[in-house]
């Protein structure tokens, strides 16, 4: 019998991107752009500059840095968010682990 107001809770798979219904790629790939973006907003956070300065730096818009500190990651490539990592002075190291053995 169930029982009213109860909550069913599903286990996460580690990847948000993937339990929202991503093919398995695309949410690796939603994985690594949303680290870098995080990064990034860290970053341009820690230098306490206005959008238009950051523009600057970025040689960017000042609307396109506005789309970054609002995590739009649907407008930035990998490759776009480790140029403005790099514009910004910030050494982007990659990590590649190997598969987990399935049984």
């Amino acid at each position: 019998m169930k029982r009213k107001g109860t909550v069913r809770v599903t286990p996460s798979s580690g990847n948000v991107f993937r339990d929202l219904g991503f093919s398995r790629e695309e949410a690796v790939h939603l994985s690594v752009r949303a680290d870098l973006l995080i990064q990034l907003q860290k970053v341009i956070a820690s230098r306490g500059l206005k959008q238009a300065e950051i523009a600057k730096i970025l040689h960017v818009t000042q609307p396109r840095v506005s789309d970054l500190l609002r995590g739009r990651i649907d407008l930035f490539s990998t490759d776009a968010l480790l140029d403005m990592l790099a514009s910004l002075g910030a050494m982007v190291r990659l990590v590649v682990k190997a598969p987990r053995k399935v049984a």
